[in-house]
């Protein structure tokens, strides 16, 4: 068994209207490694911001970054803890 870590994914969707629906999607698939999410529309840059908390091992955390940060219009960036 791989050791699990604990850490945040910031996710900004800058086209909302066509990467939030595969954004969401991918998230429900990795649904069991996610601590806490919390979305912020930011209105006045035209972005969506995602925070996410997971705990997970790496290579779930590789595959899940990989898939979100695939999809066109989204960036993603991670920070993984011990």
């Amino acid at each position: 068994m791989k050791e699990k870590r604990i850490g945040v994914i910031g996710i900004v969707i800058t086209d909302r209207k066509t990467a939030a629906p595969k954004v969401n999607s991918i998230l429900s698939e990795y649904a069991d490694i996610v601590i806490g999410r919390m979305g912020i529309p930011y209105k006045e840059r035209n972005v969506s911001v995602i925070a996410l908390t997971f705990e997970g091992d790496t290579d779930q955390i590789g595959a899940l970054t990989g898939k979100l940060g695939n999809i066109e219009s989204v960036e993603v960036k991670s920070v993984i803890c011990t």
